[in-house]
């Protein structure tokens, strides 16, 4: 799978820095988060395309309230503020090209997902909370672009459902993002086994959606698997926004990325081919052996460095002697005893 430039197969972390509400309704804001995320090594930053009246209505009763650390705001007054102009999309995208970092979005309904594809965004999201709206799924991945479906309050029938309406309309660039629904999301409550899981039950691109406070989540996905990596990020922590707090601050997007990018390498591969043996033990006289002496716990020992017979030949060795005169400190060798050693 191939999200613009960013090829799967390299074996890199796609690092998607959200921007969420971190705008603050100001575009130059919006503008400075792109280029900052640009800075900090991250691949995309990603954007949410949707008005209040995509998401809700405006209804004032106690069912059309808004959870976690909105519990004091209704739904529809909560999306008015955090939304994201759709104004803002065409020149956003257009300096995100300038500067070399993807963007793309969450769709949340279809004429969001129609703005998307005029601007020739390279992927799509699907988050968490749109996981069972297969029509829009369905309308969302007929586009036949890469598309990254957060599975926060999903079942195992939920994942399984949006899979199916991606391919029912021929497309399997699919991904699946691990992730809890709560805001911020406590450490106990995030069971990142489920991410080598996934990726064995589902046979899709696996990574994480993250709503902790922290690098750690992130960084423990990464070495469990995760091919992907989003993570809330604003431009000026001193700007109060509606996501501000659980989002990363410029410097520790810059650092998860660089974390990231060491993890990988500690990564690796499966590796058993071992490393230089000169320091390892190996058996030398530690006295002089005369020709014909025995071989002894006193007049040989596994020692360091390893330029001599391997320890394993010791209790053989002992139960044999010299065929010539052995120097202290002289590595042992086939040569020098009188069975035959294999």
């Amino acid at each position: 799978m191939k999200i613009a430039h960013f090829d799967f197969n390299e074996g890199k972390t796609f690092i998607i820095a959200e921007l969420s509400a971190n705008h603050n309704q100001d575009f130059n804001l919006a503008k400075k988060a792109v280029k900052l995320a640009y800075e900090a090594g991250a691949d995309a930053i990603k954007l949410q395309t949707y008005t209040a009246d995509s998401l809700t209505i405006d209804v004032k009763e106690e069912r059309f309230k808004a959870g976690h650390l909105w519990s004091s705001e209704y739904l529809y007054d909560l999306y008015e503020r955090a939304h994201m102009p759709m104004s803002w999309h065409e020149p956003l995208k257009a300096y995100a090209d300038e500067l070399g970092i993807i963007l793309f979005s969450s769709a949340f309904d279809i004429s969001g997902a129609d703005l998307l594809e005029s601007l020739n965004v390279p992927a799509y999201k699907i988050a968490s909370f749109e996981i069972t709206d297969i029509p829009l799924i369905q309308h969302v991945a007929a586009k036949r672009k890469p598309i990254l479906i957060s599975t926060g309050i999903a079942n195992e029938e939920d994942i399984l459902r949006a899979i199916e309406a991606c391919r029912s309309v021929g497309n399997n660039q699919i991904a699946l993002l691990k992730c809890t629904s709560s805001y911020p999301a406590p450490p106990e409550s995030m069971n990142l086994s489920t991410i080598p899981d996934m990726a064995q039950k589902f046979g899709v691109t696996v990574g994480l959606s993250d709503h902790t406070l922290g690098l750690e989540a992130c960084i423990a996905g990464v070495a469990l698997g995760a091919k992907i990596i989003e993570k809330h990020f604003t431009p000026d922590p001193s700007v109060p926004s509606a996501d501000q707090a659980f989002s990363l601050s410029p410097d520790e997007l810059t650092a998860l990325v660089k974390s990231i990018r060491s993890v990988e390498k500690m990564i690796g591969y499966p590796d058993y081919k071992g490393g230089d043996k000169k320091y390892a033990r190996s058996l030398f006289a530690i006295r002089d052996i005369a020709e014909g002496e025995k071989f002894t716990a006193e007049n040989t020992r596994s020692i360091r460095p390893g330029e001599g017979l391997h320890p394993r030949h010791l209790n053989t060795l002992l139960h044999t002697h010299a065929i010539t005169c052995i120097k202290r400190g002289t590595p042992l060798d086939k040569t020098m005893v009188s069975v035959k050693l294999i």
